[in-house]
């Protein structure tokens, strides 16, 4: 036990001195005193100062922060409907915005109890057949449930799951062929532990919609992992077995990497990173993102989880390709479920900066 509490206070230590963190070359990676000129310095990269990161969103939606600029600020449900009227049902930016819009309400009920999220409550009390207003609504309760309700297994989660349960299904009906109410659903059948023939039954409505959704794939995997319903074994052969039926172009090639980051060992010794298991993950994702759509609304997603590996396998210059892309916005995993997700991507960011500048990288060597 004392031999895990040291490895966990190193692992803080460098996550508390991560942005000191310095090149020279032929002798790796070493720690320097605060405001060292020798310091590796993400912002000569022009990347994002850590308080100006987005904690909202995985990659830019200009068109999503309008609409919430708009429906927070003056209370104009309408420009929240409009904007979902608009996304196609096909793809997976619908499923990114009513997650979206139902993460802001919940956090407004979080700083302001009782009365936040005025604009939400008037877009169903005014629409309330409006398929968008329903879904996000059924994305509220889903959120309110697994951050508000006293935590998993608590009665007070189990009832508003429930509810959530009823909204996803009232949700499914004014949108026909939509499958975000479904997904949704699937983390309610994850908190309310549905037998795996209703899961499965669930799943079967999904991809008949939607066969190759990769937010839907993601979703569905947690329920399949160890932590929750599944195994470690159930999880890989769900990846696995979606990532080989891919159409070309698909991202859910990168799938197995979800699963593997879903069952990392406690403590992560050196071999983890070595291991046959991490490298095929690794190479199926990064065979993903060179086969997507550069506009693939998931793709922000697979690069965030990219870095985090590439930084823990010391491939320096690919993980600064994923920080070239991503660098800006941090609302995915594995950022999303630090207390503090700005800070901690800025720590992985700063570390592949300075691996890439202690093998000779620079500013100017970084591809535009």
């Amino acid at each position: 036990m004392e031999i895990l509490w040291f490895l966990i206070a190193m692992g803080l230590l460098v996550a508390a001195l991560g942005p000191l963190i310095r090149r020279r070359r032929g002798s790796g990676i070493r720690l320097v005193a605060p405001g060292s000129p020798d310091a590796a310095d993400p912002a000569a990269y022009g990347f994002a100062l850590q308080e100006e990161l987005d904690i909202r969103v995985p990659g830019p939606d200009q068109d999503l922060m309008d609409a919430l600029t708009a429906v927070q600020g003056s209370g104009r449900w309408q420009a929240a409907s409009q904007l979902l009227a608009g996304t196609s049902k096909e793809g997976e930016l619908r499923w990114q915005r009513v997650q979206a819009f139902g993460g802001a309400a919940a956090l407004e009920l979080v700083q302001r109890p009782g009365v936040g999220a005025p604009w939400l409550k008037a877009w169903r009390l005014e629409a309330g057949k409006d398929a968008g207003g329903a879904q996000v609504h059924a994305e509220l309760l889903v959120q309110q449930a697994w951050r508000q309700s006293g935590g998993v297994g608590s009665e007070d989660h189990r009832i508003i799951l429930e509810e959530a349960r009823e909204a996803c299904r009232r949700a499914a009906l004014l949108a026909p062929g939509d499958p975000v109410p479904y997904i949704t659903e699937l983390a309610v059948a994850r908190g309310l532990a549905y037998p795996e023939a209703e899961f499965d039954e669930l799943w079967a409505k999904v991809i008949d919609v939607a066969p190759n959704h990769m937010g839907a794939h993601l979703a569905a995997l947690h329920y399949w992992c160890e932590s929750w319903h599944g195994s470690r074994e159930k999880a890989d052969a769900f990846a696995h077995a979606a990532a080989a039926r891919a159409p070309q172009g698909s991202l859910l090639a990168a799938l197995p990497l979800f699963a593997v980051y879903a069952h990392i060992p406690e403590v992560v010794l050196t071999n983890f990173w070595e291991s046959a298991v991490v490298t095929r993950a690794v190479q199926g994702a990064m065979y993903a993102v060179r086969t997507a759509r550069h506009d693939d609304p998931m793709l922000a997603h697979v690069r965030h989880l990219l870095l985090w590996f590439l930084v823990g396998m010391q491939r320096w210059a690919e993980a600064m390709e994923q920080v070239r892309h991503v660098d800006g916005c941090v609302g995915a995993l594995p950022w999303s479920t630090a207390e503090d997700p700005a800070a901690e991507y800025a720590v992985y960011r700063a570390l592949a900066v300075a691996g890439y500048e202690a093998n000779g990288g620079s500013p100017a060597t970084l591809p535009n």
